[in-house]
C-alpha cells in the first residue's frame, strides 16, 4: 500500500516534538520502516531511529533526517498549525512548531526510502536511515554517534542529507566545499553585587555590564574580521534580574557564533573573550565573568567528488536547470559528524519549498528577506506539493547513485 505522505507531513506538523523529546515522532518514522521491510530500532542516542536495508553486495549508504522541532509559536494561520506545548530543559511550557521543516525531513525520507524499496531490483548495497534527534541542540548526531552507532551498524561509503530551506519549490541548491558554517553555541554569566534599584552608586549593575558587552561584541565583525570574509556573532538571549527596583547580581548573555573556517573560529572566539572580560573589568566586576560552551559544530563540508556525482544525479532526476550553487550558508549542522567520524564523503543538500511564483514576485519586487519567511520564523511553513515529491525524488537519486 502506498503510503499518503501528504497526510503524513500533516500529522508530523500538527504534533511537533523538542530535541530528545521526539518519542511519537521517532515512533512513527520508525513503524513505517518497519513496514517497508527494514530492520530497525528505536531510543538509538536517546531517541534516535536506525533502519538498515541489506540488499545485496555493494557499497553502504547512509542516509539522515532529523526530526525535532523548535520552542516557536506558529503563525502561519495554516488549517494544520500546530497548537503544541511542550517543557524545555529550563522547566518552562513553551509553544512548540516544526519552524524549520523537520516535519518536512521525515516525510521526504519515508517517501525516498518507500521509492528505493519499490526500486530494489534495480540496485543492490545496503541502505542505512538516520532518523535523528536534537539537530537543533547540535547535539543529536553526536548523541546518536556515542551511542555505538559505527560499531553496531553496516560502517558507510558514504553520507547523504538534506534540508528544505526558502528556495523556490523544484530548485536544488548544493555545492562542493564548505556548505554551512562552523559554529559555537556560548553562555556568557557577567557577575556583579546587586541591590536596591534607587542605590546603584552602592552596586554593580550587570545590566549595564551586559548591555556594554552586547554593543562591543559587534564591533568583532564590523571592524575585526575582513570585510571579504564572513563570520556572524549573535546574542540571541539575555537575562537578568526578576523586578524592576532590584538590580540583580548577574546576568546572563546566550550567543551564537559562525564561521566558514578554523582560522575565524580562533579568531572570533579569542575576541569574544577578550571583550567580555574587558567590559566586566571596566564596570568593576569584582568576580570574572564565565563562559560556557553549549556545542561544537563543524563546517558542513562536501566532498568534491562525491558532490559531482550526487549533482549529475538530480540534474537526471529532476532536470537540468533545478540545480544550482546556492553559496555557502551561515546557519550550521551536526550531519557532518556521521561523515567524519565514519571518515568517509559527506554530501549536504538543499532543496526549495516556497512557490516559485511567490518566490518570483517577492524577487522582482525586492522583497525576499520581508515576503519569503526563513526556516525558524513563525510563518516558515514549506509548500506541501511539490516539496514533498522533490525532496523523495532527490534523496532517492542520490542514493541511487552510491548504490551498485
Amino acid at each position: 500500500m502506498t503510503i499518503d505522505l501528504e497526510a503524513l507531513y500533516i500529522d508530523l506538523h500538527q504534533h511537533p516534538e523538542l530535541s530528545f523529546q521526539e518519542t511519537r515522532t521517532a515512533g512513527i518514522a520508525a513503524q513505517h520502516l518497519r513496514d517497508l521491510g527494514l530492520e530497525v530500532e528505536e531510543g538509538v542516542g536517546v531517541t534516535g531511529v536506525v533502519g538498515v536495508l541489506r540488499n545485496g553486495e555493494g557499497p553502504v549508504v547512509w542516509v539522515r533526517a532529523d526530526m525535532d522541532a523548535l520552542p516557536v509559536e506558529e503563525q502561519t494561520g495554516l488549517a494544520y498549525a500546530s497548537t503544541a506545548r511542550g517543557v524545555d530543559p529550563a522547566g518552562t511550557t513553551v509553544p512548540v512548531m516544526h519552524a524549520c521543516g523537520h516535519d518536512m525531513h521525515v516525510t521526504a525520507m519515508i517517501g525516498a526510502v518507500e521509492k528505493l524499496v519499490a526500486e530494489r531490483s534495480a540496485w543492490s548495497g545496503t541502505l542505512v536511515v538516520l532518523i535523528q534527534p536534537a539537530e537543533e541542540y547540535g547535539a543529536g548526531a553526536r548523541a546518536m554517534l556515542d551511542d555505538g552507532l559505527l560499531a553496531r551498524y553496516p560502517k558507510p561509503d558514504v553520507v547523504l542529507g538534506q534540508h528544505v530551506t526558502p528556495l523556490p519549490a523544484g530548485i536544488i541548491g548544493v555545492r562542493s566545499g564548505t556548505q554551512m558554517a562552523a559554529s559555537d553555541g556560548l553562555t556568557v554569566t557577567l557577575h556583579g553585587r546587586g541591590g536596591h534599584g534607587s542605590r546603584p552608586h552602592a552596586t554593580i549593575d550587570p545590566v549595564v555590564m551586559a548591555a556594554a558587552t552586547v554593543m562591543r561584541l559587534q564591533t568583532i565583525t564590523s571592524r575585526e574580521i575582513d570585510p571579504q570574509g564572513v563570520a556572524v556573532v549573535t546574542v540571541g538571549s539575555i537575562h537578568a534580574g526578576l523586578k524592576n527596583n532590584i538590580i540583580p547580581a548577574e546576568a546572563k548573555l546566550e550567543l551564537s557564533l559562525r564561521y566558514p573556517n578554523e582560522d575565524v573560529r580562533e579568531k572570533v572566539l579569542a575576541s569574544v573573550e577578550r571583550i567580555v572580560r574587558a567590559e566586566a573589568m571596566a564596570s568593576g566586576a569584582e568576580r570574572e565573568p564565565e563562559i560556557h560552551t553549549q556545542h561544537t559544530l563543524p563546517a558542513t563540508i562536501n566532498d568534491e567528488e562525491a558532490t559531482a556525482r550526487v549533482s549529475s544525479a538530480l540534474r537526471r532526476a529532476l532536470g537540468e536547470s533545478a540545480v544550482v550553487d546556492p553559496g555557502m550558508f551561515t546557519g550550521s549542522e551536526d550531519v557532518s559528524w556521521f561523515a567524519r567520524d565514519a571518515e568517509v564523503p559527506l554530501v549536504f543538500w538543499f532543496w526549495g519549498g516556497v512557490d516559485p511564483a511567490r518566490f518570483a514576485e517577492a524577487v522582482a519586487a525586492g522583497t525576499v528577506e520581508k515576503d519569503i519567511p526563513t526556516n525558524h520564523s513563525p510563518f516558515f511553513a514549506p509548500e506541501i506539493h511539490p516539496t514533498i515529491e522533490v525532496g523523495v525524488t532527490a534523496m532517492s537519486a542520490a542514493a541511487r547513485e552510491f548504490l551498485a
